[in-house]
């Protein structure tokens, strides 16, 4: 979840569904999850993690990628920087939303369950 200081939230729009999701995507061989979070917000949004904040969910489900059956850890990030896809083969736009405004969009995979369950502000395991 990339926040940026004025509280809204960064979302990307994926070319393969043209639907709106949160920035994310698979670990390199090699990488941390840090590591990962940092490429792949800045390969997607151009941005730049500041805070990493708390730690939201692991999401499982087998149905929540129709490519392949992966396994999500959603983290609270803060971030800072000038808005720009630099994965113009993966994203078309990046944009950033109140939370209203995202809750109440059409999103990719399980995204939005995401989104609920970091608004709940529990830890949860799906």
């Amino acid at each position: 979840m990339p926040i940026l200081e004025d509280g809204q939230i960064v979302l990307v729009k994926r070319r393969d569904n043209g639907l709106w999701s949160l920035p994310g995507g698979m670990v390199d061989w090699g990488e941390n999850i840090q590591q990962s979070i940092k490429r792949e917000l800045h390969e997607e949004t151009g941005l730049s993690l500041t805070t990493m904040g708390r730690f939201v969910g692991v999401y499982s489900d087998p149905d929540r990628d129709p490519r392949l059956h992966s396994i999500c850890l959603a983290f609270e990030i803060k971030v800072e920087g000038k808005l720009q896809v630099n994965d113009i083969n993966e994203i078309s736009e990046v944009q950033s939303f109140s939370l209203d405004e995202a809750m109440n969009m059409p999103l990719s995979h399980d995204h939005t369950q995401q989104l609920q369950d970091y608004l709940q502000g529990e830890l949860v395991i799906r």
